[in-house]
């Protein structure tokens, strides 16, 4: 277990969980389900039996440094990386790559978002265990493909091929990606029952992803790279501002997954949730008897269903025939909204940002 290292993703917004969510304090910070823990505890807790807590490390932007080191107290600082802006997941991994690299040539990495859901313990392990072992045999660059339960049109797909001989019968080829197809199309994807959901989660060993880089993202390989020796120094820092607006702004599937022919999918069955939106919080929490799912502690529903309804704590609200909206208050910020309608948040963040400023967004 020593050579294995958690890169946690943690620098996103999440805009489309508004008001909740806001740019000096994202979803990945908050309690979401109530439970007591944030989403990014929760993902770090995920991995204790997988990865030694001192080879944890933490990508994120630079105002979020102060929130990570509460939230985390066993993190120090060479184990949070800062970017100092936003370049999609490509350049994010990369810096920490070839980081970790650059202490351990050995290592093998786990790449997680700090903002999902998995409920299934046992079978995370067991599915990441076995995606480690694959990573032993070979250069492979592995993904986590989530049993679909139905057609999603806000998640990737991943089309997988038999005859791939794995350490794992659930490890296959993949044949293709799909990234948010239409209803029609995910509904065959559906169907077809080799296609599923992608999770934004990736397993490789060190020298598959640098490789991959080289070949495929050269630009972002020279500029990490060629940095190597600073890297655990002062000097680290400001090399790092340096170089990085200068990387493509590109995701890892578009800029590597997709172009390799050394990609491998790892189904599984999690009960997953990459708790993008509002509606997906609410499949995950405890409905009441008219199927409300209410966080906070001084919530009343007359003639209501359907809801999602959120509230800080000593916050009374009270709702009567209310069906199928979101209710959310934070601080001076209180959202209504219809379920059906709630892709519409990320665009009403833009105008309130535009309209009030930064300070509500």
């Amino acid at each position: 277990m020593k050579d294995n290292y958690l890169i946690i993703m943690a620098g996103g917004i999440g805009s489309r969980f508004w008001p909740m969510s806001k740019s000096s304090f994202p979803k990945q910070f908050h309690d979401v389900l109530g439970n007591g823990q944030t989403l990014l505890q929760l993902t770090a807790e995920r991995f204790n039996n997988l990865c030694p807590q001192e080879n944890i490390y933490i990508v994120t932007n630079q105002k979020y440094k102060a929130i990570i080191e509460e939230q985390l107290p066993f993190i120090n600082s060479s184990q949070i990386l800062l970017e100092p802006s936003m370049r999609n997941t490509a350049p994010c991994i990369a810096y920490a790559s070839y980081k970790i690299r650059a202490k351990n040539p050995d290592a093998r990495l786990i790449i997680a978002p700090s903002d999902h859901l998995i409920i299934k313990k046992e079978a995370f392990e067991k599915t990441i265990n076995s995606a480690l072992t694959q990573t032993q045999e070979g250069n492979y660059l592995i993904t986590i493909g989530i049993k679909p339960h139905r057609p999603d049109t806000g998640y990737g797909y991943i089309q997988f091929e038999e005859g791939f001989e794995g350490v794992d019968e659930s490890i296959k080829k993949i044949k293709t990606f799909t990234e948010k197809p239409p209803i029609e199309k995910a509904i065959s994807f559906i169907d077809s029952g080799d296609y599923y959901w992608n999770s934004g989660m990736f397993i490789w060993n060190i020298n598959s992803i640098t490789e991959s880089f080289e070949k495929y993202l050269p630009q972002i390989h020279h500029s990490f790279n060629d940095i190597s020796a600073t890297y655990f120094t002062n000097k680290e820092p400001e090399t790092i501002n340096q170089i990085y607006n200068k990387c493509e702004n590109i995701s890892i599937d578009v800029g590597v997954m997709e172009k390799a022919d050394n990609s491998l999918v790892i189904l599984a069955d999690l009960g997953w949730s990459d708790l993008g939106t509002w509606s997906s919080l609410y499949e995950q929490i405890e409905k009441d008897a008219d199927n409300n799912a209410v966080i906070g502690d001084k919530i009343i529903s007359y003639h209501s269903s359907n809801n999602i309804i959120m509230a800080p704590k000593d916050k009374l609200i009270v709702t009567h025939g209310l069906n199928d909206f979101i209710v959310v208050e934070n601080e001076n910020m209180l959202l209504i909204c219809k379920k059906e309608d709630e892709q519409n948040i990320k665009t009403i963040v833009k105008d309130i940002g535009e309209k009030y400023g930064d300070k509500h967004v």
